[in-house]
């Protein structure tokens, strides 16, 4: 009788028991979830790979091949284009890619609907900042190893290009979250497009910025994108120590871009 009256219970914690749990998984485990996310849907993308990859890797080539402009200063074609161009895969990725696809998120309510998830509007854009820099990772291997393949023999202290690297991602992103969080997706789209072209051409990417006149050149220097080329150039191409000018306009730029980011942006 008392084996009826006391059916044998299983307890909640034996193995296979289903026990829901609703607690959020640890912050660093979710931004690095939603940064692996945010790699693999820009690496699927063949629009987002031609833009972050594939353009500057040609632009290097094509550039540091063909008798294409004057050099200032003279020396080496591919160790003065280089540093442009790893300036420029930096603009692409961190700021027009990543431009385009927020916005675009912003339209389907992807952005809304991570909103109501435990993850934390900081770990969304930590995790974006991560996918960045992992793509940004691939960007420079590939970069470098043309660039070296081509001759190039940079100089100078790693640690002033990592800064310069970093600062200028953080002020592109910034620009990026401010204006895909501003306007709707096509606008987005078409300023983001428009803004890349010509920074590229304005920016010292590929035409020195003394061809502009004295003039223009003083208030070219003060882009985020001439800062990045010019500091990457003196330290790279001229073994110059560490370039606090470009460092403290991208610093700026920083600043001022993520403060209109954090103010302006809209999550639908």
């Amino acid at each position: 009788m008392s084996e009826l009256a006391s059916p044998s219970v299983r307890p909640l914690s034996a193995p296979g028991t289903f026990r829901p749990d609703p607690r959020p998984a640890p912050a660093v485990r979710m931004v690095l979830a939603q940064a692996r996310f945010e790699t693999r849907l820009l690496l699927r993308n063949g629009e987002q790979v031609l833009l972050a990859i594939v353009i500057p890797a040609l632009m290097l080539i094509a550039f540091s091949a063909e008798p294409i402009g004057t050099i200032s200063g003279g020396g080496s074609r591919i160790d003065y284009y280089a540093p442009g161009i790893i300036g420029a895969a930096v603009l692409s990725t961190a700021f027009t890619s990543q431009a385009i696809a927020t916005g675009f998120e912003r339209r389907y309510s992807v952005l809304k609907r991570l909103g109501a998830t435990p993850l934390p509007r900081w770990g969304l854009l930590a995790g974006k900042s991560l996918s960045i820099l992992m793509v940004e990772c691939v960007q420079m291997m590939l970069l470098i190893g043309i660039a070296l393949a081509m001759g190039w023999s940079p100089h100078g202290d790693p640690l002033a290009v990592l800064l310069l690297l970093a600062l200028g991602t953080a002020a592109f992103s910034g620009l990026a979250l401010w204006l895909a969080g501003s306007l709707r997706a096509e606008a987005t789209l078409a300023v983001a497009n428009f803004v890349f072209l010509i920074f590229i051409g304005v920016g010292g990417v590929v035409v020195p910025l003394d061809k502009f006149g004295h003039g223009a050149q003083e208030s070219l220097q003060f882009l985020p994108i001439s800062a990045l080329t010019d500091g990457l150039r003196d330290v790279l191409q001229h073994g110059s120590a560490m370039p606090w000018g470009p460092l403290g306009i991208l610093a700026a730029w920083t600043l001022v871009a993520v403060a209109g980011a954090a103010r302006s942006f809209k999550w639908e």
